[in-house]
């Protein structure tokens, strides 16, 4: 299916995911490469190693650059969406529209500063909170659509005062082709029982409940099942070091695959792991990332959290228990490790369908080009 867009995408060099340069720029600001027909603008900027005065650099330098290099492009756009990877990467999507006189759209993927608020890093009254609640006021009123990776917003923006009318429902998707090397999944268990956790080690994912779960698997003799976490991230050499200290032999840290090799390591797996803190952010729903890579394998899923929108229990993709629960968590993992074989298919099979209904990127790639066609004209609010 083609739509006929000319795609431009500007990009960080350096990956959050890997803490490494994936691109060189050579002595350029940037560097423009295409791929598949997508036009990638690779920005320079510089490394950090944990959430402090190197990663605000890192911001801070992807936010002059990319708004120069978008100002100064020769091709002129009809429309440019700002993420909120960070708030102030969408207020340079905004700059760029307003100087080049293109739409804006804004795409949240992280509500900010709300996110850091509830996960204990920000003060809810602090300087930095109420400068990152104008930036996001602000990007709501002058977006002409705001595009929520989170289903359930409506009440937190119109608690901000703007427009909650604006809002279109555009979650994460997948592009099936990236998982056709997957291994055909019959439920049957070869070996120890590998459930496995395939994401970023940071505090949003709850590492703790999971290897403290596994704990308690051990505890109990379980050793024919086996814990991979697969990933990298700021956090990573803790939870490996804490697992050695606690002679968790049944975790494993098997080493972070390309995402070109992604389909062999979920193929790795009999099921899958994954879970929310307990924090009331949820009742917003959740992003899919990471669970809609764990659909596509066909394999059955445990789900720890309380959110508004829960594929897993949706689907009946497999069991879902409280957050912050690692006795509950280790009761719904071994209750899958001892399942019958068709009963993990079964589970596995639900996952994938609810997934080809909802999450095709080219089924949300239509719903996009409804709404850059249907809406024209300047925002409301200039």
């Amino acid at each position: 299916m083609s739509l006929d867009y000319d795609v431009t995408i500007f990009a960080s060099n350096f990956s959050n995911y890997t803490l490494s340069h994936v691109r060189p720029v050579g002595w350029r600001l940037w560097r423009t490469e295409c791929v598949d027909g997508v036009s990638l603008v690779w920005i320079r900027t510089p490394a950090y190693h944990s959430n402090g005065i190197d990663r605000i650099a890192n911001i801070a330098c992807f936010t002059l650059l990319v708004t120069l290099a978008g100002i100064t492009r020769r091709d002129r756009p009809d429309v440019i969406v700002g993420v909120t990877t960070h708030p102030l990467a969408a207020l340079a999507g905004w700059t760029v529209a307003k100087a080049r006189r293109a739409r804006f759209f804004f795409e949240v993927t992280d509500l900010w500063p709300e996110t850091l608020i509830q996960f204990g890093r920000l003060r809810r009254d602090s300087p930095l909170a109420r400068v990152l609640r104008g930036v996001e006021r602000f990007l709501y009123d002058r977006a002409e659509r705001i595009i929520m990776l989170w289903r359930d917003t409506d009440s937190y923006v119109r608690g901000t005062g703007a427009d909650a009318g604006k809002i279109v429902w555009i979650p994460h998707g997948v592009e099936l082709d990236r998982y056709a090397a997957v291994r055909p999944y019959d439920g049957i268990v070869r070996g120890p029982f590998r459930l496995m956790f395939l994401g970023g080690f940071n505090s949003a994912n709850s590492i703790g409940t999971i290897v403290d779960a596994a704990a308690v698997l051990l505890a109990r003799g379980r050793t024919d099942i086996r814990v991979h976490l697969v990933g990298a991230g700021l956090e990573k050499p803790r939870w490996v070091a804490e697992v050695r200290k606690r002679g968790l032999i049944n975790v494993d840290f098997p080493a972070p695959a390309p995402k070109t090799d992604i389909a062999e390591v979920l193929s790795n797996a009999d099921g899958f792991v994954y879970g929310l803190r307990d924090i009331d952010l949820y009742r917003f729903g959740i992003t899919l990332n990471k669970l809609c890579d764990y659909l596509a394998a066909g394999r059955p899923i445990v789900f720890f959290g309380h959110a508004s929108y829960d594929p897993v229990a949706l689907a009946g993709a497999g069991y879902v228990v409280p957050p912050a629960n690692p006795a509950a968590l280790a009761d719904a993992i071994q209750r899958l490790a001892e399942d019958s074989p068709a009963s993990r298919a079964a589970m596995g099979r639900r996952g994938y369908a609810f997934l080809v209904e909802h999450h095709l990127i080219p089924v949300l790639a239509q719903k996009y080009d409804v709404i850059f066609r249907s809406t024209t004209g300047p925002a409301s609010r200039e």
